[in-house]
């Protein structure tokens, strides 16, 4: 996944996206490492955020 590139390209922190997200910064870093699955109305909530398709955050394309 990309959440990590695209989370440094916006200059945000780990702490102020689980703010966005509501949840703890703990949980995101795991969603971020891969230690734990991305819920979908995350991954949508993440798309939408970035502007980006949900298939470019799964890796699926290279298309934004």
């Amino acid at each position: 996944m990309r959440l990590k590139d695209l989370r440094e390209d916006s200059d945000i922190t780990q702490k102020e996206l689980a703010e966005y997200l509501h949840i703890k910064q703990n949980t995101y870093s795991q969603y971020e490492n891969g230690q734990r699955q991305l819920p979908i109305e995350v991954l949508i909530a993440l798309s939408k955020y970035y502007k980006v398709s949900t298939d470019y955050i799964l890796g699926l394309t290279d298309k934004k």
